[in-house]
């Protein structure tokens, strides 16, 4: 047994239990049912429809197979690392969860001093932990479990606070959180790889490479990541028209970052082969650029636009911008975050300002107010009182202008890269302690390290041609 192994035998589960401890007593303490899962406002007569978990579970549902089986998958790809990739995301995904229950709950559902848990609550909990696995990436067989438990603990709170001031205070458009979930995400896992830099790992190190398995077991990651992504997309969307745009965007803005990533990856290669990594990662560019102006009204031809944009880009980074950043700037963005949810991320923010800048009551009618809320009238316009008798239940808005919302826009993009980065790097100085018993450069990438009777590839196959 190595020391490192050793010192999780205690660290590990002291944490665990420590946490557990005190999450039961806050939930015991904070944590109670919605009126749509109150028995004391429900009665058997209730009609199903009106009731959140008919409408929203379908969706909770896709996202959760995306979280504990598309993740799972995606991040086997390392031949000797696939037990750390899926057992650990699974670890992660579930502390995170549970987690972001109580600190998101007490950001966006929480009123009489107690958080009201439903369905809705569920999916904003499992937003938090995609960012929190979208870090991951970055950093992804160089720590160690209590590394990355420790990560998720300190992420959640502050991805909770960016996003609960950036919607009070700047109150902007961001249906598929290209800024609050892929940006956040992005700069918080770069802030934590670049304090754990290991100068070794630019050299390459013997254990970064994948098998023929792995890349199916990833791939298969990438195909459910796929598939379900327009539930991401369209979950917290505005019920019909607007939910009904995101699904269509999604899918078409997926389709074309495929096709591209086929083509780049051909033509790109001097082989003029596919590449494994290409297809894994680059195909899924479209669901993240169009995430910033998926309930809009685009077109269907700019949604094909943005996919093939930013499936080029991702490529793009892939082939040149990683390998500069790891040797020039200090970031070993192990699954290339930055090219999947940075790059793209800034282009789909890029889109959602120029869809607003574009937007009139020509174009959506009086819809126009529901999806731009901060642009309806102030209270006591009355353009307000007319808006009213059309939309039922309109709330007063901000009476902003085009150009103002896109500068709100440009503002919480900004805040949240900072907010982002600088969260993680401070977080990366507290992983660095000895207590988390962070991993040799010898047993990176290596599941030998935390996993009993593992057996090792070369012994495998010993025992095969044996």
């Amino acid at each position: 047994m190595t020391k490192q192994s050793a010192n999780l035998r205690v660290r590990l589960p002291v944490f665990v239990f420590i946490t557990e401890v005190i999450i039961v007593v806050l939930y015991a303490a904070f944590v109670t049912y919605d009126e749509e899962a109150d028995a004391k406002f429900q009665t058997n007569q209730t009609n199903s429809m009106h009731n959140a978990v008919y409408r929203d579970y379908p969706f909770f549902a896709d996202i959760h197979f995306m979280i504990f089986v598309g993740f799972g998958c995606l991040l086997a790809f390392f031949r000797l690392y696939g037990f750390g990739g899926m057992v650990f995301n699974f670890l992660i995904a579930t502390f995170a969860i549970q987690w972001a229950i109580l600190v998101q709950g007490y950001f966006q559902f929480s009123h009489d001093g107690k958080i009201h848990l439903g369905v809705i609550n569920l999916i904003n909990a499992e937003f938090a932990c995609a960012v929190v696995l979208i870090s991951y990436g970055a950093v992804l067989g160089k720590t160690s479990p209590l590394q990355m438990l420790a990560m998720a603990l300190l992420e959640v709170p502050v991805f909770a606070v960016t996003e609960w001031a950036v919607l009070k205070y700047l109150k902007i458009n961001d249906a598929g959180g290209s800024i609050l979930i892929h940006l956040f995400a992005c700069y918080f896992g770069l802030g934590v790889t670049f304090v754990l830099y290991r100068p070794s790992l630019n050299e390459g190190h013997a254990k970064e490479n994948t098998s023929y398995h792995s890349d199916i077991l990833c791939l298969m990651g990438t195909l459910f990541l796929w598939v379900f992504w327009p539930s991401f997309n369209s979950a917290l969307v505005l019920k019909g028209d607007d939910q009904h745009r995101a699904i269509l965007h999604t899918f078409i803005g997926l389709s074309a970052s495929t096709l591209t990533a086929f083509a780049l990856s051909a033509m790109l290669n001097k082989n003029g082969k596919l590449t494994m990594a290409d297809i894994q990662n680059v195909t899924l560019a479209g669901g993240v650029t169009v995430g910033a102006s998926v309930d809009m009204m685009i077109s269907p031809a700019a949604a094909y636009s943005l996919g093939m944009i930013g499936g080029a880009a991702c490529m793009l980074g892939y082939k040149y911008l990683s390998p500069i950043l790891a040797q020039r700037f200090r970031i070993q963005d192990q699954c290339g975050i930055h090219n999947l949810h940075g790059l793209t991320g800034l282009i789909s923010c890029t889109a959602g300002i120029c869809a607003i800048l574009a937007a009139n009551e020509d174009i959506y009618g009086p819809s126009f107010y529901e999806i731009f809320t901060h642009r309806a009238p102030v209270e006591g316009d009355p353009k307000l009182q007319e808006l009213q008798m059309m939309i039922p239940g309109l709330k007063p808005g901000l009476g902003r202008t085009a150009k103002e919302q896109a500068l709100f826009q440009v503002a919480a993009i900004f805040s949240t890269i900072g907010l982002s980065a600088l969260g993680g790097i401070l977080t990366g100085f507290v992983l660095r302690l000895s207590c988390f018993a962070s991993p040799s450069d010898d047993f990176c990438f290596d599941d030998e390290l935390f996993f009993e009777d593992e057996i090792s590839e070369n012994c495998y196959l010993l025992n095969i041609q044996g």
